[in-house]
């Protein structure tokens, strides 16, 4: 439950103080690992800086007892004590307790005993689930806690329930499972006993349900709705909440080819059905569908379908389908042309492994990789809570007897915020009255964008033998931690001062900021030198000041309510990130010549994880993208669908590509003091002359605070590619003096590589 911190009394105070004397005298006070201390911060809600300011402590403080390397010191400890035992006293670590709020996940009451007893009869047997052992390969740390979920009986009283004879039975083909640590982590409420997702094929004229750790169920059910069912009533599927007020993941399952032909929806969609990416109204299975009264969502049924009934007794009744022939796995994000991996040609059982894994350390997948990089800010930062009396403690409801609910503090607010002209792309509404072939500049548009610039090369750097480029791991993701973002709704002011620490865009002049030549302007996505004012987000005007350039704000749109909304989306894909690398074989203690080897072996270590990797890295890039989705098929000036969700952000969107650019020219401007200078950048690629093919040839060997360092940890670099200086000035020669050779420098062809971020 998270909680707004508020001043107390100067009586309280002095009680408190009181309080705290007497039991420094008493005896030290004991603390929980601090593992448990983290874990009940982010339980309710709660920031680093929250709780270093009301212990008027460092932020780098509260984190540093976090991480075990130092201990609070008295008066401090007693005060710090205190709020742990009260935290975990609300956020037990073993159940939510009351707290379990979502607000459509609410525990049903007690059945009486006559239902009890039919309950159990209809439920079916569960002997222990078959695992496979899992592969001979390096295991990595458990990722982020998982809050599990209060326990809810599941309803059997449905009448087109296909029936209880569910059975566990070994898998009819080997797959490898996910990590002990995962499976451990994951710690599942036992109604979600199975996981999170099952992928359905039919072998022998058979269906069955292929679960994580090579769980394999008999799928009895003949026909979509009672599919749906089963899902619901016995298949044990879903996962836990990651926050205490958030919204337990529903069940995922996925359809091959042969599943989806079985259940009656076509192997492949017509070009008119893809076009419209869902199936024509009065299909069989959609009349089959509303017949049993089950709803779609507005999007209809199309590769990632939501099939619903209104939530009863409080409990969500919905399965999300995914049909995988249908391409609803999007080869660029789970898959490698390259080496012949394609979501729709994988067995079942590989691919339960690969999204099962990807759920287990990220997110239930809700859609594309973009989708659910954005479904995981909400679900780490749910909007609203049920708001209680601050008398008598007690739900408070409207005059409809509905419950009241209030904003969460450090999440987005549920409702619409008005949007900000030049924050906007084109096409939006608040542009209707634009001339229609308008083109807009800096000073109409912001523009917060990553690199995408290249210089020739110098009489100097031609004698070098290599250009070597090197990769910043998670760019956007890293970017993303710590970043102050806007929570609340804009405020338009005219020539404020600047304030560093107030998200927002600034109508600023930075034209008179000038640098070495041989560097990338800051301010630009090209790297060239501002011609006049221009939008900025506050990091990038932040960091001109730190240069010790004065800036003069003509007017601003700021968001004084404004918290570090991503720290936890960062933890999270951090977490994952770390545990499928270390599970390749690359793991955070490596350094310089070990961990490029380490690198290179992790390619061929097991293909399966480097395609969960893939997926993770594509959703920590996606889910900022989708911060500022653009219209697709809309004319210009209409309201596309994404600008009806709370999390049409673009604003933030900027802020993180802002911070990732900034943080980038501060490397290179550290780099630049040891007279090694950049040739060519491409988002988080960069491009260095060298003595040689490896990033050792050009590397600092001891990199100080703030340089580029070799490692796995998001913001640390690895090797991206390396070409000779004559492969380089074949590609001047050929597209000009300003080509960024970034864009080609692992492949060394014409046409840049992506591998996600």
């Amino acid at each position: 439950m998270s909680v707004e911190v508020t001043p107390v009394s100067t009586d309280e105070n002095e009680l408190f103080s009181a309080v705290d004397a007497l039991l420094e005298q008493v005896a030290q006070d004991v603390l929980p690992a601090p593992a448990e201390r983290r874990r009940l911060r982010e339980a309710a809600g709660l920031s680093q800086d929250q709780i270093a300011k009301v212990l008027q402590a460092r932020r780098e403080a509260v984190g540093n007892w976090e991480a075990g390397r130092t201990e609070p010191r008295p008066p401090k400890r007693a005060a710090y004590a205190r709020l742990l035992e009260g935290l975990a006293a609300r956020f037990p670590s073993s159940a939510l307790g009351s707290y379990g709020d979502s607000g459509s996940s609410a525990t049903p009451p007690e059945p009486t005993s006559g239902q009890a007893l039919e309950s159990r009869a209809m439920a079916p047997a569960a002997p222990a689930a078959h695992v496979l052992p899992p592969p001979n390969r390096p295991v990595a740390e458990p990722p982020t806690l998982v809050v599990p979920a209060v326990e809810a009986a599941p309803d059997h009283t449905e009448a087109t329930s296909p029936g209880p004879s569910l059975q566990r039975t070994a898998p009819k083909t080997a797959a490898k499972s996910i990590s002990p640590s995962v499976a451990a982590a994951a710690a599942p409420a036992p109604r979600f006993e199975n996981g999170p997702l099952a992928v359905l094929d039919v072998t022998d004229g058979d269906v069955s349900a292929y679960c994580v750790n090579g769980l394999v169920l008999d799928v009895p059910a003949k026909s979509l709705p009672s599919l749906v069912e089963w899902t619901l009533t016995h298949s044990k599927l879903g996962a836990p909440r990651l926050h205490p007020l958030g919204k337990d993941s529903d069940p995922l399952v996925v359809l091959t080819e042969a599943a989806a032909v079985r259940y009656g929806l076509p192997a492949k969609l017509s070009d008119a059905e893809r076009q419209a990416g869902r199936l024509p109204e009065g299909h069989k299975v959609l009349k089959q569908l509303a017949k049993a009264d089950w709803q779609l969502t507005q999007r209809g049924f199309g590769p990632w379908a939501r099939i619903y009934r209104p939530a009863e007794s409080g409990q969500r009744r919905c399965v999300q389908l995914c049909v995988v022939s249908w391409d609803a796995l999007d080869v660029r994000e789970w898959g490698d042309r390259d080496k012949g991996l394609l979501p729709t040609t994988l067995p079942a059982p590989e691919l339960a492994r690969i999204l099962g894994t990807f759920a287990t350390r990220v997110l239930t997948p809700r859609g594309t990789t973009a989708v659910t990089g954005l479904e995981l800010m909400t679900a780490l930062r749910p909007p609203s809570r049920r708001a209680r009396d601050e008398e008598t403690g007690e739900f408070r409801t409207d005059a409809e007897g509905k419950f009241v609910r209030e904003r969460i503090p450090s999440s987005l607010s549920e409702r619409i915020l008005d949007a900000v002209p030049c924050e906007v792309p084109d096409g939006h509404p608040l542009l209707a009255d634009l001339p229609r072939f308008h083109q807009r500049g800096p000073a109409e548009m912001l523009m917060e964008e990553t690199y995408d610039w290249g210089r020739p090369l110098t009489d100097e750097e031609c004698l070098k033998s290599h250009v070597v480029g090197i990769d910043v791991n998670m760019a956007f993701a890293a970017a993303a931690n710590g970043t102050m973002v806007g929570l609340g709704a804009p405020i338009h002011v005219k020539t404020p001062a600047f304030d560093s620490k107030t998200p927002g865009s600034w109508l600023v002049d930075l034209s008179h900021v000038e640098l070495d030549p041989r560097l990338p302007s800051p301010f630009t996505r090209t790297g060239e030198r501002p011609e006049g004012p221009a939008w900025y987000a506050t990091p990038t005007v932040a960091y001109a000041t730190k240069l010790g350039f004065p800036v003069t704000p003509l007017e601003a749109h700021l968001r004084p309510d404004s918290g570090r909304y991503l720290d936890p989306w960062y933890t999270r894909l951090k977490d994952a990130y770390l545990a499928t690398m270390a599970d390749l074989g690359v793991t955070t203690d490596l350094e310089g010549q070990a961990f490029l080897d380490a690198m290179a072996a992790s390619k061929t270590v097991d293909p399966e994880l480097t395609m969960v990797l893939r997926a993770i890295k594509a959703t920590a890039k996606g889910g900022i993208g989708k911060l500022r989705e653009r219209p697709r098929d809309t004319k210009p000036g209409q309201p596309w669908p994404a600008l009806s969700r709370p999390t049409w952000r673009p604003d933030i969107r900027a802020a993180v590509l802002s911070t990732s650019r900034i943080i980038m020219h501060r490397k290179i401007m550290k780099m630049a003091a040891r007279g090694l200078y950049p040739v060519a950048i491409n988002s988080d690629c960069i491009v260095y002359p060298s003595d040689g093919p490896s990033p050792l040839d050009f590397l600092p060997a001891a990199p100080g605070p703030g340089e580029f360092r070799l490692g796995v940890t998001p913001g640390l670099v690895k090797h991206e590619g390396s070409q000779t200086t004559l492969w380089a000035e074949s590609q001047y020669e050929q597209d000009g003096p300003h080509t960024n050779i970034a864009r080609i420098i692992k492949s060394g062809g014409n046409t840049a590589t992506d591998d996600g971020e």
